[in-house]
């Protein structure tokens, strides 16, 4: 029983901080938000509950199309990430030598050192019109003046890419590391190509660490906000820049108390969906 005991004790010592940072720092204030959501003001220090503000948010098409399009580009950034980051972690986790694995995998890491903001100010660096990239454009005689490349969709979703990129690599070099390479040998022996290898062995086995990735990345993306915001300038129209104009701006908390429910609840959605559709569920995501 002193061992059983002892047992119960260390794991409850164990679990004690991880329990107390989900239950203080992530359920709480999100039920402090939600319920704050629902509060609608009368007069000056008079409220009432209901769902006003969610009916006031489906009523002003610029929120909700707003929400849409950030899913939109999130889901393609996502997806782009998936296409630069899985032949990069295949190379790290299967062909790459064992010496240069870890050397490889620090390498994908070092942009994690840098702040976001001053990644950010490093595009801008790069695509003003007087960046690098137009100067040097200009002195090969490609273009004959200056271009401002920023402040456009494509440059956000760059950017985005360049920085989410990262967390898609981390779970897939995980789950790729853990296949036996016997599978790849028998999959070639049976007569198939690289293609076919690729779509029968090697993507079935990474779907969990796919899933996983697109996951953290999705989430990441749709609730991002400097890299819109200074990459795509007074153009740019991402949810986040809303929610940050309804608390700071407006001085509106309910409404972007709303909003922010609102963009938890559809990326939940889109996720759950994902997993719908990929035959995956969390469980089995994250124990892989």
């Amino acid at each position: 029983m002193e061992r059983n005991d002892a047992q119960r004790l260390s794991l409850i010592l164990l679990l004690t901080p991880f329990l107390l940072w989900i239950v203080l720092l992530i359920i709480l204030p999100q039920l402090g938000i939600t319920a704050l959501s629902l509060r609608e003001k009368i007069s000056y220090k008079e409220y009432a509950y209901g769902f006003g503000n969610y009916i006031e948010f489906l009523n002003e098409p610029i929120y909700w199309n707003t929400l849409l399009r950030t899913a939109v580009i999130s889901i393609l950034v996502t997806f782009l990430a998936l296409l630069v980051g899985f032949p990069v972690a295949y190379y790290i986790a299967k062909i790459a030598k064992k010496r240069t694995r870890g050397a490889l995998f620090i390498l994908c890491l070092l942009p994690l050192w840098v702040s976001d903001l001053v990644r950010a100010f490093g595009w801008i660096v790069l695509l003003r019109e007087t960046g690098i990239v137009s100067g040097l454009l200009q002195s090969i005689g490609i273009i004959d003046t200056p271009i401002e490349m920023l402040y456009n969709d494509v440059t956000v979703v760059i950017g985005l890419v360049y920085t989410v990129v990262l967390f898609m690599i981390v779970p897939l070099v995980s789950t790729l590391d853990g296949m036996d390479n016997s599978l790849l040998e028998a999959g070639y022996n049976l007569g198939g190509g690289r293609l076919t290898v690729l779509r029968r062995i090697v993507i079935p086995y990474a779907m969990p660490g796919i899933v996983a990735g697109c996951i953290i990345v999705f989430m990441l993306t749709a609730g991002s906000y400097l890299t819109p915001i200074l990459l795509g300038g007074k153009n740019s129209m991402w949810f986040t820049e809303q929610i940050y104009d309804q608390f700071i701006t407006r001085y509106n908390w309910e409404s972007g108390a709303t909003f922010g429910v609102l963009l938890l609840a559809f990326t939940s959605a889109v996720v759950w969906l994902g997993l719908r559709l990929t035959g995956q569920n969390l469980a089995s995501t994250v124990a892989k």
